[in-house]
């Protein structure tokens, strides 16, 4: 636990800032870059520490991989020159490292045994875990497989044609990569579409992947090749600058190289939606994921609804989004973000009360939240709750209370965003 005290005196934000990388983007790149074959490079690797996670978690199968800065060579002769590791692999507090990990590992030919932090060991793995064992993989675990530790014995796969319940790229991922070992054709149907970096990666590999109308589909057996992989800024991260220079009083930021994949970026949606200052300019360099400059200023902000299919476009962004709407007139309200509950921890208990200490209007609902703004903020102690995205809101809030905001373990943050008080410290200047 690492206590920090925030005290800013609202000042107005000016700056440019290249965003980290976006954690999703690097967490695959080195997934894929240790399934294939031959040499993949790496540039703009997040050296939070979930993608550290996944890093480690391959070096403990044999994959050679170099760090070097933000760059990142991974050589690997595939999936069939691993080893087994003698040690448990520890993927720390990184939700996606443990839930792809299991669709990797259940079509490898290793047994390996993987768990996680205290808050990995309550987050629900069954449904990862129902489909791939409709594809035949042996997987065990604490509750019959719904909790870490869980052990896999990689084995031979069947392709299966899987509707999701709900939208989720991990589940959807840890389905496409089982079926890279899969005999026949993977298809996974969603009723709303969750982020798409596994699929875009895949092509970036050289396998051949269909996706029409929310349905993504292809063939087992096809070999991934090395190739290099340009990690955008992580739209994620980008949020809480966005919303920062919404919210605080003179202000003007730009953010370089963020990455505006269409399938994360609801926020930009949201703002928009909201009244914001904001200009995006494309970059146009052929990259896999789409990146923009973002210039955001400080903005006369209207409340609004927040529901349906937007929301896997921007579910990481809620906690900060909530926020926002403290600072906008009138009503915003949240719904359909019941998966909130089952993220690092329960984020909608854990916004709404921690935005009550700040003095917001805030109200939990089953599935979301109601905010009515706008209203000043004041100083208070947080919680963060071990969740870096409610350690970062709590510290953008600091930006505009009046008297200091303690945050009870500022630590947190490092595991996707391990510079972010350093660029808070930029743009404050």
């Amino acid at each position: 636990m690492s206590e920090k005290v925030l005290q800013y005196h609202k000042p107005s934000l000016q700056g440019i800032l290249t965003i980290p990388g976006d954690k999703s983007v690097s967490h695959r790149s080195v997934m894929f870059g240790s399934i294939a074959t031959g040499k993949t490079t790496v540039d703009g690797f997040l050296l939070g520490e979930d993608c550290l996670s996944t890093i480690d978690c391959f070096r403990k199968l044999g994959v050679k991989i170099d760090v070097d800065g933000t760059n990142v060579t991974i050589d690997s002769a595939g999936m069939d020159a691993w080893q087994e590791s003698t040690e448990v692999l520890y993927t720390g507090n990184s939700g996606t490292t443990t839930r792809l990990m299991l669709g990797i590992l259940a079509g490898s030919n290793v047994h390996t045994v993987m768990t996680g932090d205290a808050s990995i060991g309550k987050r629900p793995m069954r449904r990862v875990i129902d489909p791939l064992r409709q594809m035949g993989a042996h997987i065990t675990g604490r509750a019959n497989g719904q909790f870490t530790p869980l052990a896999i014995q990689g084995t031979k796969l069947q392709a299966i044609d899987y509707q999701m319940p709900v939208a989720s790229a991990q589940v959807k991922s840890a389905i496409l990569l089982a079926g890279l070992r899969a005999e026949g054709t993977t298809i996974v149907r969603e009723s709303e579409v969750s982020r798409d970096h596994t699929e875009r990666m895949l092509r970036q590999f050289g396998a051949q992947v269909d996706v029409a109308d929310g349905v993504v589909s292809f063939k087992g057996g096809q070999t991934l090749t090395g190739t290099h992989v340009s990690v955008p800024g992580d739209i994620s991260s980008a949020a809480f600058f966005l919303v920062a220079g919404a919210i605080c009083k003179g202000s003007r930021i730009v953010l370089e190289n963020v990455g505006v994949n269409p399938t994360r970026d609801g926020i930009i949606e949201v703002l928009q939606n909201m009244g914001a200052s904001m200009t995006l300019a494309h970059n146009d360099d052929g990259q896999a994921e789409p990146t923009a400059t973002i210039t955001i200023a400080t903005s006369t902000l209207k409340g609004t609804t927040i529901e349906g299919d937007i929301i896997p476009r921007l579910i990481d962004e809620i906690p900060i989004l909530a926020l926002l709407a403290t600072q906008a007139h009138g009503k915003t309200i949240i719904k359909d973000a019941e998966e909130l509950k089952v993220k690092e921890t329960d984020r909608i208990t854990a916004v709404v009360d921690e935005l009550k200490k700040l003095g917001a209007t805030i109200e939990a609902t089953a599935d979301g939240m109601v905010i009515e703004g706008p209203t000043p903020l004041r100083g208070a102690s947080l919680k963060t709750y071990g969740d870096h995205r409610i350690g970062m809101m709590g510290a953008v809030a600091a930006l505009m209370t009046d008297g200091a905001v303690t945050l009870d373990d500022a630590q947190c943050i490092a595991v996707s965003y391990p510079t972010f008080f350093e660029h808070v410290e930029t743009v404050t200047q």
